[in-house]
């Protein structure tokens, strides 16, 4: 990365600014302006997160928003209510509170003196979400916003269901939320009152685990903050970014065809980071990319930004399957919509036949569907984030607990771009049931990569709000989009779909093990082929600011096993997400954070489904001003019956020696859709 120290304008930061409310609650901001920006007003970047600006997104915000404010704009970043240095309590995710709060930050940063009166605003997952949500809600300064790794449908896209399945992350970013909400303010920024704001917090922790099981379909609840329910809310510009190694990925074709603001797509080969600094490479100049962005809607100026074609989006090359990648080799090309049947992507239809894939045939018998409920254990993380071991490895274990169909040996190679469908009949045998379906490469040696998968709650088949159990051994019409891809499938490699009937830890185990049986007929894959011309590259080399500077006093260590009990027949995954025990050099904060995931199936009794999460924060300063030490260990604990699950969480807060806090939950939860 080119680490920039000059730019077009000098910049003043100011560490810490309060915005006041109309209810009193004072947020906490860091903001960084042009020098002059006062005699000379400019528009503004928003960021609004609960991630604490001093500590949790500092090293991020550092290489980005100062970066900015060189380039001529006032960057924002607020730490909503009950978080950071912020005043009040957070009560959930995507809350009316937090959108009304929002509302009344644009309107005091429009009101600046610094400020010219247009503002954009910009963020990556829960800032890319309310990005979305406060575009629809049209405030008049609000003039274009860039949206990383976000949805516009909080139920089909976000890290609770998918398909109607309850993701494990759904447990375990409760437990990641019930860490980090419990955070300290920093003394050195709110001063004695810290210790009241520190207690007041872990007083009335929210247990967000037990509303989200309380919603286990699409209701009410995920309709609030998701764009899709009126896609015409939104005037402002809209840019979404994604990466194909994140999972926020399949909102973008979506919002291509549905919104009627001006609007441009950019998926790249990355994980959940921003463009400039995620794995794996290719890194962009993003910031540049942004820039022009921001030039072309908040300061009149034409950069032949929307002059492009609307879509940009990179062609992973097939390479062998591994645990984490820090480059991906491939081609980039443009299209000038979303990835549907056009000049630029055709569909080619194969059957699932008695010769596997093909573009002909048919299956002659039923086919059985029979996966233990401990296949899937190769997945990989539902959202790579923490740098660690979270890619999927070699699927073989799993395609061997899987029905599989392999193509023909494509000699000249094959460039997909789109969603992947698979259109089958089946019947399960029992009154619940999952499908999952994984793409895969397979190498001349047999080794098989994963391309993209899709999975499916068979009660929620014919609508995510409406449960329609399936009746045993009656046949049922199933049509299942894979997760939009970007893959350039090597010459002489095979494609196989790989179908089964559970898929752990990636989501819950049903009710029952439920054996499914493939119908005869010609169940059908349809592959979007890509016809576009690649391009050279189509952006700058990355830029940034200058890094923040921490010192790293523990390097993480992020861990992902599987072990298997061969009595029991368990499979258990573990993992370890570690991030380390840093110091920030600049004011001497100390935070060392720490997770141990641990989730258990057996074969055949989905009542042994369990899952443990416990987390480690710690956090201290030695010298100088707002000397203090916390420790705050939080634990989740999920199993179930075929009727209920049962939730208990923990979470103990100790200042050095002293305990502050201990608190306890106890839930059960009745099973409805999952």
């Amino acid at each position: 990365m080119n680490i920039k120290h000059d730019f077009p304008h000098r910049v003043r930061e100011i560490e810490n600014q309060w915005i006041v409310l109309a209810d009193g609650t004072r947020l906490a901001a860091r903001i960084w302006l042009p020098e002059d920006a006062e005699s000379t007003p400019v528009p503004a970047i928003l960021e609004y997160l609960p991630y604490r600006k001093r500590d949790g997104t500092a090293v991020r915000d550092e290489l980005t928003h100062p970066w900015f404010a060189g380039h001529g704009y006032a960057c924002v970043r607020v730490d909503m209510r009950g978080n950071g240095e912020s005043d009040g309590l957070m009560e959930d995710e995507y809350a009316p509170q937090e959108q009304r709060d929002a509302l009344e930050v644009i309107d005091w940063i429009a009101a600046q003196p610094w400020c010219d009166g247009k503002l954009g605003m910009m963020g990556i997952s829960w800032g890319g979400f309310n990005s979305l949500q406060l575009a629809a809600l049209r405030p008049e300064p609000l003039k274009a916003i860039i949206t990383l790794c976000s949805t516009d449908d909080r139920y089909a896209d976000d890290i609770h269901y998918k398909g109607g399945n309850m993701l494990l992350e759904n447990l375990g970013w409760a437990a990641t939320m019930l860490s980090f909400s419990a955070a300290v303010p920093d003394p050195a920024l709110v001063g004695d009152r810290w210790r009241e704001m520190w207690k007041h917090r872990l007083d009335n922790m929210p247990l967000l685990a037990e509303t989200w099981l309380e919603h286990q379909h699409r209701d009410d609840y995920w309709k609030h903050g998701s764009i899709c329910e009126n896609y015409a809310d939104i005037e402002a510009a809209v840019y979404m970014v994604s990466g194909w190694a994140d999972s926020y990925i399949d909102a973008i074709p979506r919002m291509m065809e549905h919104l009627s603001c001006p609007k441009k797509a950019l998926i790249g080969p990355w994980m959940h980071k921003y463009p400039h600094f995620a794995i794996p490479d290719p890194a962009i100049g993003f910031l540049q990319e942004a820039l022009r962005w921001w030039d072309h809607w908040l300061k009149d100026t034409d950069t032949g930004i929307m002059d492009e074609p609307s879509c940009t989006f990179y062609l992973q090359d097939g390479v062998p399957p591994a645990p984490k990648y820090l480059e991906r080799p491939g081609r980039w090309v443009r299209t000038h919509g979303w990835p549907a049947p056009s000049d630029e992507v055709e569909t080619q239809s194969l059957v699932l036949g008695d010769q596997g894939l093909a573009a002909q045939g048919r299956l002659s018998n039923d086919r059985q569907i029979a996966s233990p409920l401990t296949a899937g254990a190769l997945q990989g993380e539902y959202i790579p984030l923490w740098f660690g071991a979270d890619f999927p490895p070699d699927q073989r274990r799993d395609d061997g607990l899987s029905l599989t169909f392999d193509s023909a040996p494509y000699l000249e190679g094959l460039d997909i771009l789109g969603q992947p469908t698979v259109a089958v009949t089946l019947a399960s045998a029992e009154a619940c049931g999952q499908f999952h379906v994984r793409l895969c490469d397979v190498a001349p040696d047999g080794e098989s990569a994963l391309i993209t998968y899709g999975t499916l709650n068979l009660g929620l088949r014919d609508d995510p709000g409406t449960l329609t159990p399936p009746v045993p051994g009656e046949p049922m019409n199933v049509r299942l989009p894979l997760d939009l891809i970007g893959y350039r499938l090597p010459q002489g490699h095979r494609l196989r779909v790989a179908l089964s009937s559970a898929s752990f830890p990636l989501v819950w185990s049903p009710k029952k093990r439920a054996d499914l049986t493939l119908q005869a007929g010609t169940p059908t894959l349809e592959l979007p082929v890509c016809k576009a011309d690649h391009l050279p590259m189509p952006f700058a080399p990355p830029e940034s600011a200058p890094p923040c500077r921490v010192e790293t006093l523990r390097a993480g260590q992020p861990k992902r096993t599987i072990s298997e009990d061969v009595g029991s027949g368990e499979v258990t995954v573990t993992v370890e997400d570690d991030m380390g025990d840093v110091r920030f050099t600049d004011h001497g904060l100390r935070v060392e954070q720490k997770a141990r995931e641990v989730y258990t199936s057996h074969p055949n009794d989905a009542t042994r489904t369990r899952a443990d999460i416990e987390w480690v924060y710690r956090a201290s300063r030695q010298e100088g001003d707002g000397q203090f030490a916390v420790e705050v260990t939080s634990r989740y604990h999920l199993h179930c019956d075929e009727d209920t699950f049962y939730l208990s969480a923990e979470q103990i807060a100790h200042e050095g020696e002293t305990l502050v806090s201990e608190k306890s939950w106890q839930r059960e939860i009745p099973r409805t859709a999952i």
